[in-house]
């Protein structure tokens, strides 16, 4: 299993509804065509959180090169305006990402903090409005 994090290409802010919910159901349509198991998935604003079991064929890079490069074209298919507006160079990911292993030790608390993030989100918005006030 394995703890993923990416973010769209400079740092854009443009995961809101309803191009949150959208690039969830590509990224669980895609997990499910390539014999993946998603455990859980979080997408905030400005990055993703991806919790996913795969079988030992897929490594981490596979895994990725998948999922980003079929979940841009599928999003951009559906939200070309989207492409247009914040991703002139025609790339939704940076080429980066973020992953680590997850054992059966620690793998309840991975998923609380995957689960979590966009409340955690949610709650930094809200303070800083509040602030501004």
């Amino acid at each position: 299993m394995y703890h993923f994090v990416w973010i769209p290409k400079y740092r854009k802010q443009v995961f809101k509804e309803p191009y949150r919910t959208a690039l969830k159901n590509i990224i669980k349509h895609i997990a499910y065509e390539h014999s993946m198991k998603i455990e859980e998935l979080e997408i905030v604003p400005d990055h993703v959180h991806l919790l996913i079991q795969a079988d030992t064929t897929k490594g981490p890079d596979d895994i990725m090169r998948i999922i980003k490069s079929i979940s841009a074209r599928e999003f951009f298919k559906q939200y070309p305006e989207i492409r247009k507006k914040y991703f002139w160079g025609g790339k939704l990911w940076t080429q980066s990402y973020f992953v680590e292993t997850i054992g059966i030790k620690n793998e309840k608390s991975i998923r609380e903090y995957v689960k979590n993030q966009l409340k955690s989100e949610n709650s930094v918005q809200e303070n800083l409005s509040t602030e501004t006030r």
